[in-house]
Order: structure tokens, then C-alpha cells, then sequence
């Protein structure tokens, strides 16, 4: 079976067991607190719930085919007249697979488990919750498993899972058993699977293939199985509340100290599956898995509307080797960077000028062997310091995005094609003709430029790339390029000098032979350009690029803004005509910040800017504005029209208020002070490491607002649809709809 079994019945959790055997009982500790989550896909069985449950109950007593379980005691059990529910609490004993030194030191030979199954045959639901009586003081294990009926197919049975290890103290070892842990414990999550596949197995050698749903039985026949129970009724249990959409179904499950690690409370739609995941996104380890689900749950609870594509969100976990934190950091600064430029639209806006159709050597050929799209670059034929000359850094960079946005889109479509997950791409690059003309400083700095930029927001697109031909120049190049490359894709990088490439080991390993462009020996016709130098003619004074640069690249209807403690940044708004209504759009970039909405009936006086002040912070792009005066008192100079609302960082926002009156409106960003513990003097570790990620009190908004006529707005006075923001070719729609009980709305 899944986590459930492994962990707490015969299990899985030897993962851990070693937690809980250093029994040195009166040292000392400083409070320390190390939390680990998981949750799980959902795990379909092509079986009916009513099998899955026959091989589910094989398993106890105890379990052969998991020798650290020793056995298991029922403790309390409860039927309900109908035999519909049955609840069961049993105690689990397991034998630790630890080093026979740390038992000796722990005093402790087995480990106990609480289990509680809650079994709803009317609703066809079993949910387990588990939690560990060893070392409980120290260490806190949770687990909340739920098997439910396929929405779609009433004949499948489908299984999710969550659980938290919370290491609180364990005598200076928290480290090391936190790792021994999460290893073991991922090793064993799988074993469930099997263990219920063979029971089932073992049933059809049997010739049980089918079994019956329950069904009410007569009232005779109901008190006499109520009578002949074997187990006294616990008082104290009472019917569990057994709902498919929680975790902890149970009045009287694991002690209350910590709540469920993941509420298995959203839709069907919401969820991957191990079958889907295994299908689009490739083979996971359990807690890649974990990481990926915990992630995109992140993104569909503070971007609401769309997220993006599960393949796009597993490229930013690997780029940083699945470190939740550090991956979502990553990914929302390129979501507001894409969102900012209007990036999802550029296969659609962006058109190539001639130039580029005339001398820019690249273009896409086929696939390679592994079913990866294939780019190929003639780049020793390409005249660099003209393409710069001719159209800029800016044209460059907005090009190559293109080639990557391409690719994305390439990579979708041959996953579909061959059937397998394809994430990434293959890159050949042919460097015949590369000499010193191509070390052109500004040339150089472009293309250094572009690698910062693709490497921030296309991480893990590259699948392999082949360098061919390369001269002896090439080294001076190199040292100069690689270390702006992450580490990760320079180990994807092959390098061929001369003809290398032609012999074993070469292009041909990679390249099926019919594809191998003509240039390089081949028998098919590559349409790729063959670049040359640019004509003179066609450069451009550095007036004329520096110009078309800046219409080119910010060329966004957002605007990004500083926000600074003490400091908040304000926007005016003025409304003419009564019921016109102000719309919204931000993203919180950086730090917490508080955002109202005022209205006065004075004009506010010019606006102070703090773009350099006593913050020290230079920005063209990132202004501060405050329009409030210091003698405006509230209430009597201006009036507040909004509720307050906090945003955390990373948030996308969008929201409308439906003005009353004319006058001027007030959109103020306010930096959000984090509050100090009502109940103790001493500050949280929580709200420490906030406000330490907050550097110099400093917050980033970038935000967008329009004012439209009530006439022209979609939806009532009352209820306001929210535009949701978007991230287009990378994002799949959840949909979501959310209604206001006023004149206005906020959704995020």
C-alpha cells in the first residue's frame, strides 16, 4: 500500500525509525524545530473500492512481506448498527532497522505507532490517520491517508496521501536524523503499492475477482452483529465525521499539537496523478513529486486564475535541485519578469526583422535521437558585431527569447508525438569560421547578457550541447562565456574540435544519420540561413538603437514601484463621473505589503519622489511616490474606501471598486510590519526569518490600473468579476470565480 502501510502499519516509516533512538533522557536541549512535509499524488487502482479494502485488511495482523512489523493490537473499535462504519484504533509495533550501537544507546528495541482507520462502506471511503507514541515529546509524525472512489469511473479506487515529520529537539542529532529519515522514508513510500498488488493477486489465485458493494442489512440480521462483536465499544470514539474532503476526518485521532501537513480538500481537477505524472512529467522520486504538488498548490492558492504548466514548474524545481523555497523564489521573479514584458505573447507579436531572416544563422531541424527538438546555430558564420550594429541588443535578446518560447512549444508537441515525457531541447552549434572578429567586446557583452536572461527563465531547457568544429580561438571564448553558465548545463555540453565528431562517440550517437545537416557531412538539405557579414549600410547610429532599445524592451502596460518602511508609494486617480470603476493588477515582486484605497475631495499636492533619499537606492524604473500629506488626518482630509489587505510576497493580485463619489482616488502600497506574538514578549523564529528576507525595509510592487466607464464594465454594481492574470503559452487554466458582498472586489 501507499505511505499508510509503510509507515505506520509494517512500513514505511522505518524512515523514521532511527528518529527515535537516542534515549539520553536527562541531557539538556536547546528548542530546535525541523519540519519535513509530503503529500503525495493521487494513486489509482484499476480496482473496485470493495477489493482494494478485502486486500487492504490482509494485512493485519501483521504483514510478512515487511519484517520490521511486528505485529499490531487493536485498542478500541466501534461498528455502527448498519455495518456501514467501522472504526478501528490499533497500536503498531515495529522493529527499528537502526545500527545495533543507537539501539543499545536508545534503550528502546521497538517503536510504537497509533493508527485510526475510519471505513465508510455506504460512502465507499477509508481514511487513516497515524501518529507516533515513541519519543512524542520530541518528535511529532503525522499522517493522513484517504482511499476514495474514482470521480470518473465508480470501478477504481483512487489513494492520496499526506504526512509531517517535525523534529522539535533530539539531543544535537536533528540533523543527522532529519537525513536519515527523508532517505529511508522515501526508499519505502513505494513498497505500498506492491503490497496491496500482491494481496490482490493472491485473491484472484484464490478466484475472488468481485465483491459486493454494501448494502443495508435487515434489522434482525444487523443486531445480531452488533451483539456478537468481538471488541467492546470505546466510549470515548464516537462516529467519525468521514468526508472525502478531509484529512483529519476524526474527533478522536492523533493528539491535536499539529494540524494535517496537506488538506486533501481540493477538487479532482486540482490534482495530479502518479499515472499522469509518469506520462507528461517523467519518473519522480516520491518527494520530487511531493515538491512539485506543493508547489503548484502554492501557486493555484496566490495566482489565481492560471499557474503554469507542470512541466515549466518541474524545470524551475530541478534547476534548483527541487529546494522548494529557492525554486518558487526563482519561478516568481520570471513570472513577473514574463508578465511585466508581455512574453507569453511573443510568438504571436514578434516579427523577425529582414536582417534577421537575412544573416542570423539558427533555426530549428528536426529532432534527435531521443525525440528532443533540434536547434541548430551556424555561429562562426554569423557576423556578431553586425547583427549588434544593425539591430541592437534589444532585437537580439527579444529573438532568442522567441527561438526559446519556440521551443517550449516544440517540446509540448513532440511529448505528445513520441509518447514520453520531452522537457528540453538539443542544441548544435557549429563553430567553423569562429575567430577573433566574434570576441568583439560589445558582441561579447550581448551575448553574456542573453545567457543571464535565458538562464533565469528557461532553466532546464537544455537538453544537450553538441560544439563542433571548434578552432582554437574557441578556448579564449569559452573562459570568457562559462561562468555565467549554471553549473548543471555546462555538464550537458560536448565539445568536438576538427572532425572529431564524424568518428565513434560523435554526432552520429546523438543524430540519426539522415538528419545530419548537409554543412557537416550530412545527407539532409538544412534550411538554416548561412549568415554572412552584414552590410554596412544597414548599421545604426547608437542614438537611433539606444532609442528603438527602450520602446522595444519596455514596451509594458506595468509599472514597477519601491516601497520602503515608512515610505509607502501612492498613485492618484481621479474620477470625474460617479460609478465609474477603478480596476487593479499588481504582483508583490518583494516583501509583505498592506494595500488601501482613499478618497478626498482636495487634490493632493505635488507628489514627493524617492528614488534616491535616505534609502540610497538608485532606480530609474522602481520610483516612490507619496501623495498623502503628514497633516491629512483621517477621516476628515480623506476617507478610507477599502478594506485593508495584506499581501504576501509573491502574490498576484487583481481586484475593482465601484466609486460613490467624485473626486480623487488614493491606490497607496504600504509596507507591512510584521506583528509581534500577542502572548509573548519574546519575537516568533517566524516572524525573525521574515523580516530578515525583507533586506533594508524595502518592498518591490509592479502594478497596473484603468479606469472604465460602469456602462463598459462587465458584471453588476454588486458583483464584480475579477479579471484574473494570466501567464498565456505557460500557464493552464484553473478556473476560479470569486464574488464580492460590496460595491468592490479583491481576488488573488
Amino acid at each position: 500500500m501507499e505511505l499508510s502501510v509503510n509507515v505506520y502499519l509494517h512500513p514505511g516509516m522505518s524512515a523514521v525509525n532511527p528518529l527515535i533512538l537516542c534515549k539520553v533522557s536527562d541531557i539538556p536541549q536547546a528548542p530546535v524545530t525541523m519540519v519535513q512535509k509530503y503529500q503525495s499524488p493521487v494513486r489509482v487502482y484499476k480496482n473496485s473500492f470493495e477489493m482494494i479494502m478485502a486486500a487492504y485488511q490482509r494485512r493485519f495482523p501483521t504483514c510478512h512481506l515487511i519484517p520490521m512489523f511486528v505485529g499490531s493490537d487493536i485498542m478500541n473499535e466501534y461498528k455502527s448498527e448498519d455495518g456501514a462504519v467501522h472504526v478501528v484504533e490499533r497500536r503498531c509495533k515495529l522493529d527499528v532497522d537502526a545500527p545495533r550501537l543507537l539501539k543499545k544507546i536508545a534503550g528502546v528495541d521497538y517503536v510504537y505507532f497509533i493508527q485510526k482507520n475510519s471505513l465508510n462502506r455506504r460512502d465507499r471511503t477509508l481514511h487513516i490517520e497515524a501518529h507516533n507514541e515513541t519519543f512524542a515529546s520530541r518528535i511529532v509524525i503525522h499522517e493522513y491517508c484517504c482511499y476514495t472512489v474514482h470521480p470518473d469511473n465508480d470501478d477504481w479506487t483512487c489513494f492520496e496521501q499526506s504526512a509531517s515529520l517535525d523534529i522539535k529537539s533530539f539531543f544535537g542529532f536533528e540533523s543527522t536524523v532529519e537525513k536519515i529519515a527523508m532517505k529511508q522514508y522515501t526508499s519505502n513510500i513505494k513498497k505500498g503499492k506492491e503490497i496491496i498488488e500482491y494481496y490482490l493477486k493472491q485473491m484472484e489465485e484464490e478466484g475472488i475477482t468481485q465483491l459486493p458493494r454494501w448494502t443495508p442489512a435487515p434489522k434482525e440480521l444487523q443486531e445480531c452483529q452488533t451483539s456478537t462483536s468481538t471488541h467492546s465499544v470505546s466510549p470515548a470514539l464516537n462516529i467519525p465525521t468521514i468526508t472525502c474532503t478531509d484529512g483529519n476526518s476524526s474527533r478522536d485521532g492523533p493528539p491535536t499539537s499539529s494540524s494535517p501537513p496537506e488538506a486533501l480538500s481540493s477538487t479532482p481537477d486540482d490534482k495530479l496523478d502518479a499515472d499522469y505524472i509518469k506520462r507528461y512529467l517523467g519518473d519522480l522520486t516520491p518527494l520530487q513529486e511531493s515538491c512539485l504538488i506543493r508547489l503548484r498548490q502554492w501557486l493555484q492558492e496566490t495566482h489565481k486564475g492560471k499557474i503554469p504548466k507542470d512541466e515549466h514548474i518541474l524545470r524551475f524545481l530541478r534547476a534548483r535541485d527541487f529546494n522548494i523555497d529557492k525554486s518558487r523564489e526563482l519561478l516568481c521573479q520570471s513570472l513577473t519578469w514574463r508578465k511585466q514584458h508581455q512574453v507569453d505573447y511573443l510568438l504571436n507579436t514578434w516579427n523577425p526583422p529582414q536582417v534577421l531572416h537575412d544573416y542570423y544563422a539558427g533555426g530549428w531541424h528536426h529532432h534527435d535521437k531521443d525525440g528532443r527538438p533540434l536547434y541548430v546555430l551556424r555561429l562562426g558564420q554569423m557576423d556578431t558585431k553586425g547583427l549588434v550594429r544593425a539591430l541592437g541588443e534589444e532585437s537580439l535578446l527579444r529573438h532568442v527569447l522567441s527561438i526559446n518560447e519556440e521551443g517550449l512549444r516544440r517540446c509540448e508537441e513532440n511529448t505528445n508525438i513520441f509518447g514520453r515525457p520531452i522537457s528540453s531541447w538539443t542544441c548544435l552549434v557549429d563553430l567553423e569560421g569562429l575567430n577573433m572578429r566574434h570576441l568583439w567586446r560589445p558582441g561579447v557583452k550581448a551575448l553574456l547578457r542573453i545567457i543571464e536572461v535565458v538562464e533565469a527563465n528557461y532553466p532546464e531547457t537544455l537538453g544537450r550541447l553538441l560544439i563542433l568544429r571548434a578552432p582554437r580561438v574557441f578556448p579564449v571564448l569559452w573562459t570568457l562565456v562559462s561562468p555565467f553558465i549554471d553549473e548543471n548545463t555546462r555538464k550537458k555540453f560536448l565539445i568536438y574540435a576538427g572532425n572529431d565528431y564524424q568518428g565513434p562517440g560523435g554526432l552520429i550517437d546523438y543524430i540519426d544519420k539522415e538528419i545530419i545537416p548537409d554543412f557537416l557531412g550530412g545527407e539532409c538539405l538544412c534550411e538554416v540561413s548561412e549568415g554572412g557579414l552584414v552590410p554596412k549600410a544597414l548599421y545604426r547610429t547608437p542614438e537611433e538603437l539606444e532609442s528603438e532599445d527602450i520602446r522595444l524592451w519596455t514596451e509594458t502596460i506595468y509599472q514597477s514601484a519601491s516601497v520602503f518602511k515608512g515610505a509607502p508609494h501612492e498613485i492618484l486617480i481621479q474620477i470625474v463621473d460617479a460609478s465609474s470603476v477603478i480596476t487593479w493588477d499588481f504582483d508583490v515582486c518583494k516583501g509583505d505589503i498592506i494595500f488601501n484605497i482613499y478618497h478626498s475631495k482636495r487634490a493632493p499636492q505635488v507628489p514627493k519622489r524617492d528614488t534616491l533619499g535616505a534609502h540610497g537606492i538608485t532606480s530609474p524604473v522602481c520610483n516612490n511616490v507619496q501623495l498623502i500629506d503628514k497633516a491629512w488626518q483621517l477621516g476628515r482630509d480623506y476617507s478610507m474606501v477599502e478594506s485593508p489587505l495584506t499581501c504576501k510576497e509573491g502574490e498576484s493580485v487583481q481586484g475593482s471598486h465601484v466609486t460613490r463619489w467624485p473626486g480623487f482616488y488614493i491606490l497607496q502600497w504600504k509596507f507591512h510590519n510584521m506583528p509581534a506574538c500577542a502572548t509573548s514578549s519574546l519575537p516568533r523564529v517566524d516572524d525573525v526569518l521574515a523580516s530578515l528576507q525583507v533586506s533594508s525595509h524595502k518592498c518591490k510592487v509592479m502594478y497596473y490600473t484603468e479606469i472604465i466607464g460602469s456602462e463598459d464594465f462587465r458584471g453588476s454594481m454588486t458583483s464584480l468579476e475579477s479579471s484574473h492574470s494570466g501567464f498565456s503559452q505557460l500557464s493552464a487554466a484553473t478556473t476560479s470565480s470569486s464574488q464580492s458582498h460590496s460595491s468592490s472586489m479583491v481576488s488573488r
